[in-house]
């Protein structure tokens, strides 16, 4: 657990100190930004969940976990499902660091990459899948700032350029990495900032890999998680993010023989493109998902934002995500999985300079 060494039963104890609950079983369900740990107690399995932040976390871009927790509670009086906060605790004896700890929550979410779960296996599924998706970030966006505005920054566009320029200039400085077009993208987007929109509240990584669904054969949202990214800012760029997952039938493949040319050594470049492609969810252009330009629609309709500049907004998106991706290459150049980032990194930037020169369309 990210070289975190401790007593099964010290944790157990400490946590029903700080629960008030028999704590009987603690287990690993995830070791990347956060370690998170799933708490059963006397006659409940998966009471509680324990989330500790990890070593990347601490970058910009992060709320801390004191933040989180405040965040968490706001979410407690919004139609908006997230965790309960239950416990913040600075953590030094057993986990080397604070943690706070939240109800569990039920639901499957679904990673990038990967198929709906099979029981959403049909036409009538996928559509519905859709329309949750972006009718929950609807609902998300037409929150109160006010209750927000004392924890999450509040960033202009243009300084959100900045910053996301300028972390994926310091992370190549220290990977040494020169993906095409970087420049160029980055160049682009300066020059054509659209006018700031409303100020909403942004979750920050919307997407279905941060959404639990429940439901048998209808998808049903059962909560939203991991809100240490959350800002407020301009809601068009959270739409242009979940948009730039989801891929409409007949959409472009970037030039994948360029990437593979540059890492010849490199197994990865046989995954890029097409469904499988990093940062895609595959389901999205079978039968009955809704197309790029009905979640638009709707989403429209729900919040009354018009999603104007969609060019821009989608560039933005995958240069954003290109540029977390260096950060966290440059994080790991001692690992032995550095290996993938580069890639997918081109990848991304692929398909940003595919939809600024207007190939990849809404």
């Amino acid at each position: 657990m990210c070289g975190v060494e401790f007593e099964t039963g010290d944790i157990q104890s400490t946590l029903s100190g700080i629960i008030g609950e028999d704590v009987v079983n603690v287990t690993l369900l995830h070791d990347g930004l956060n370690l998170s740990l799933g708490i059963d107690t006397v006659g409940k399995k998966n009471a509680y969940v324990l989330r500790r932040p990890n070593k990347f976390r601490n970058s910009d871009g992060f709320l801390d976990i004191h933040q989180e927790y405040r965040v968490l509670e706001q979410l407690q009086h919004t139609p908006v499902p997230a965790p309960e906060p239950v416990a913040l605790d600075d953590g030094d004896s057993v986990l080397e660091g604070p943690f706070l700890i939240t109800t569990y929550i039920e639901g499957e979410a679904v990673a990038l990459g990967s198929l709906l779960p099979d029981r959403f296996q049909h036409p009538a599924a996928r559509q519905r899948f859709g329309e949750i998706v972006v009718e929950k970030l609807a609902e998300l966006h037409t929150l109160d700032t006010e209750p927000f505005s004392d924890v999450c920054e509040r960033n202009s566009l243009r300084d959100q350029i900045e910053e996301v320029v300028d972390r994926m200039e310091a992370a190549i400085k220290v990977t040494g990495h020169d993906p095409p077009a970087v420049w160029e993208v980055a160049e682009w987007l300066r020059d054509n900032v659209p006018a700031d929109s409303k100020t909403v509240v942004c979750h920050g990584d919307f997407r279905p890999g941060n959404i639990l669904f429940v439901g048998e054969n209808e998808p049903h949202v059962g909560g939203v998680i991991d809100w240490e990214t959350m800002w407020l800012g301009d809601p068009r760029t959270e739409l242009g993010y979940l948009l730039l997952r989801w891929r409409d039938e007949g959409d472009p493949t970037p030039p994948i023989k360029k990437i593979a040319a540059r890492h010849p050594k490199t197994k990865i470049t046989e995954g890029l493109g097409g469904d499988n492609a990093p940062n895609i969810a595959p389901y999205t252009a079978r039968p009955g998902s809704p197309t790029r330009q009905e979640l638009v629609e709707r989403y429209q309709a729900k919040t009354g934002i018009a999603f104007e500049h969609d060019r821009f907004y989608r560039t933005l998106a995958a240069f954003d995500l290109a540029a977390i991706w260096e950060d966290i290459y440059r994080g790991q150049l001692s690992s032995d999985s550095v290996g993938r980032w580069e890639p997918n990194i081109e990848y991304l930037l692929l398909i940003a300079e595919s939809i600024m020169c207007g190939d990849h369309t809404l």
